[in-house]
C-alpha cells in the first residue's frame, strides 16, 4: 500500500470545470437518457454487473469477486481492469460516463474523484432502497464518499500516513510538533543524517503533506461547499508556516523536496533518519531482515501543535454508475465488499480496511502491530479537499507550497496565490 491507493496519485490535467458543463447534457444509448432521468431508473435492477478498478490493486479484489460469484450465480461480477496510472484510469471512466454508457456498473474511485463524479451527476446517490449502513465504518472514510451531505459511494479501503520513529533515539513518540522538532538535536548528536523525512516533491504527495499540516493546525483548504478557499485563515497559514519553518531550519530534511514515498521508505529503512511520515506499507519493510531499523522503530499518529495531527486520507470509494441497469445488485456487491471477512482479507493484504471492528481484532493486531496507531490516525484523519475541481486545487497547493518551501514566496503570499487559483478554478 504505497500512498493514496497504494501507488502515487498524479493530479490529472483535465479540467473539471469543462466536465461539469458537459455533464448536464449527457445522454445514453445503453443506460437510458440524461443523467437526471438515469438517477431514477433501474433502482431494483438485478443481474450481471461489471466492476472497474485500476490494475495495480485488483489482486486484492479478485478473491472478493470470486466469493461473490460463487454465492450469486445469477448476478455474476466481471472485473474490468483499468490502466495502472491514476490519470489514465480517470480519463477512461470519464470518457465512458460523458457518453452516458453503462460499461462499468461499479467503479473503484480514488477518494478525491468522488466529489467531482457526484457533481457531474455520474454517480447514483446511495439513498432509499440503495442506502448503505455506514455505522460500522470509520467516519472519516464516509466523509470522503459524501458530497453536499449525501452519500454517493461506499468506502472500500482507506489509508493514512503515520509517524515512524526510531525507538533507539526516541523511546516514546513525540507528544506534539514542538516536541518533535526540539528532539531533532538528538539526531544530530547521534550522527543520524536527517531528523524528519517526508514527501515534498512537487507531485500529489506534496498535496498530501501540505494539507496534513493545514488540517493539523485546524485549518482547511476549501470550505464545505468545495469552492470557497479557506487557506488564508490564521489556522491554515499557521500550518503552512510550521512546515516551511521546519524545512528552512533543516528539521524536515532538505532533500525531502526530491522525495516520493519510495525515497522516504529507502532512507528510513536504511537508518538515515530519526523520524518519517509515510504510509503503513513501510512498516513491513522496516521489519525485514537487512533493514537498518529492524526492531528499533515504532509508529504513532502524525503530530500537530497540541497533540495528534490530522493525516490525509487515501483509499478507494465504490460508486454506482448512474446509467447502470442493475443498481440493486451493484449496491449489494458494494455492501459485500465491506463485510468482516473481506475487510480482514484487506488487512492481510496491507490494504487498510474501512470497517472499525477489524482494527480491534486481537489476532490481527498481533500480526500487524501498526493497526492501533493506524486506527487512531484514521479517527483523526481528514480527506483531501472535497471539491469537484480537485485537479486544479491540487495544482494550486503544489505550486504555491513549492514556492514557499524554496523561498520564492512568503507563506502569506503563497496562501494568497493559492486562494486566488482556487477561486479561479471554481468560476
Amino acid at each position: 500500500m504505497r500512498s493514496f491507493n497504494t501507488r502515487s496519485r498524479i493530479a490529472v490535467a483535465a479540467s473539471a470545470v469543462a466536465l461539469l458543463a458537459l455533464a448536464g447534457c449527457s445522454s445514453s444509448s445503453d443506460g437510458g437518457g440524461s443523467v437526471d432521468e438515469a438517477v431514477g431508473q433501474n433502482l431494483d435492477g438485478r443481474g450481471a454487473i461489471s466492476f472497474a478498478m485500476g490494475k495495480n490493486d485488483t489482486d486484492k479484489l479478485q478473491p472478493v469477486i470470486g466469493k461473490w460469484n460463487a454465492a450469486h450465480p445469477n448476478e455474476q461480477v466481471t472485473l474490468k481492469e483499468l490502466p495502472g496510472e491514476a490519470d489514465d484510469q480517470r480519463n477512461k471512466l470519464v470518457q465512458s460516463l460523458q457518453a452516458g454508457n453503462n460499461d462499468y456498473d461499479v467503479m473503484a474511485l480514488d477518494v478525491v474523484w468522488t466529489a467531482e463524479f457526484a457533481a457531474n451527476g455520474w454517480l447514483q446517490p446511495l439513498e432509499g432502497s440503495l442506502a448503505l449502513d455506514t455505522a460500522g465504518l470509520l467516519p472519516a472514510t464516509v466523509a470522503t464518499a459524501t458530497y453536499r451531505d449525501k452519500l454517493y459511494a461506499g468506502p472500500q479501503n482507506t489509508n493514512a500516513q503515520l509517524l515512524y520513529y526510531r525507538t533507539d533515539l526516541a523511546p516514546a513518540a513525540p507528544a506534539n510538533w514542538k516536541a518533535l522538532t526540539d528532539s531533532c538535536a538528538v539526531a544530530t548528536a547521534k550522527g543520524v543524517k536527517d531528523c524528519l523525512i517526508t514527501q515534498l516533491k512537487q507531485y500529489e504527495g506534496l498535496t498530501v503533506n501540505t494539507t496534513q499540516f493545514i488540517n493539523s493546525w485546524g485549518g482547511a483548504v476549501v470550505g464545505p461547499d468545495g469552492k470557497t478557499p479557506e487557506v488564508e485563515s490564521p489556522q491554515s497559514k499557521a500550518g503552512m508556516q510550521a512546515m516551511v519553518d521546519a524545512y528552512t531550519a533543516g528539521q524536515i530534511a532538505k532533500r525531502s523536496t526530491g522525495f516520493t514515498e519510495e525515497e522516504t521508505n529507502l532512507a528510513f529503512v536504511g537508518g538515515e533518519s530519526m523520524y518519517a511520515y509515510n504510509w503503513p506499507y513501510m512498516y513491513a519493510n522496516g521489519e525485514k531482515d537487512g533493514s537498518a531499523v529492524k526492531g528499533k522503530f515504532a509508529v504513532a499518529p502524525i503530530v500537530g501543535p497540541t497533540g495528534p495531527g490530522a493525516s490525509t486520507l487515501g483509499g478507494y470509494n465504490d460508486g454506482i454508475n448512474v446509467f447502470s441497469k442493475n443498481k440493486a445488485t451493484a449496491r449489494d456487491f458494494i455492501a459485500f465488499i465491506q463485510n468482516q471477512e473481506n475487510q480482514v482479507s484487506f488487512a492481510d493484504a496491507s490494504f487498510p480496511p474501512v470497517l472499525k471492528s477489524v482494527y480491534d481484532d486481537a489476532a490481527l493486531v498481533a500480526k500487524y502491530p501498526y493497526l492501533p496507531a493506524l486506527k487512531a490516525a484514521l479517527e483523526n484523519a481528514k480527506p483531501r479537499p472535497v471539491t469537484p475541481y480537485y485537479s486544479a486545487v491540487s495544482k494550486a497547493i503544489q505550486d504555491n507550497a513549492t514556492a514557499a518551501l524554496t523561498g520564492k514566496a512568503t507563506v502569506d503570499q503563497a496562501v494568497a496565490d493559492m486562494s486566488a487559483a482556487i477561486t479561479q478554478a471554481a468560476k
